[in-house]
């Protein structure tokens, strides 16, 4: 018997003066450009919040102080991987210049919502399921979470 497992990622929904902060990539499966909120996989060892801190540094160059968690997503993707995903909301601090961009990010971008409605490159309907989780006030308490 194949034992399930799941990939467990992390996510952060960025808002400044109702514009979210995105991150324009290659997806590696398709080669297309996408859109998506920082986001990466959590790595051994690592808590949750100090990967979305991480994954928000290498992805954009800010600096992320999470506030609060919006929910956790699972996504059964295209190519028959289970993904879940633990997004944070917070905030973020001007790009820092010691930092480049991770190799995959090409730019990052503030959108506002109506651009993600429309928008046609998202990821996966999580980027847009995140931002209307936000804007309908799913903002959990992070001492929720326990890692034991």
């Amino acid at each position: 018997m194949t034992m399930w497992t799941p990939d467990v990622t992390v996510a952060a929904v960025c808002e400044h003066q109702g514009r979210f902060l995105l991150v324009e990539e290659r997806a590696k499966s398709s080669g297309e450009i996408v859109f998506n909120q920082p986001a990466g996989h959590l790595e051994p060892g690592e808590s949750l919040i100090d990967a979305v801190i991480r994954e928000t540094l290498e992805e954009t160059c800010r600096h992320f102080t999470p506030r609060a968690l919006v929910g956790l997503y699972r996504l059964e993707a295209a190519n028959g991987k289970t993904y879940i995903r633990y997004t944070f909301t917070g905030t973020v601090s001007e790009i820092d210049p010691a930092y480049e961009l991770d190799p995959d990010i090409l730019r990052t971008h503030w959108m506002s919502v109506d651009e993600l409605r429309h928008h046609t490159q998202l990821r996966s309907q999580l980027v847009l399921g995140c931002v209307n989780d936000y804007l309908a006030g799913h903002h959990y308490p992070l001492d929720i979470l326990r890692e034991l």
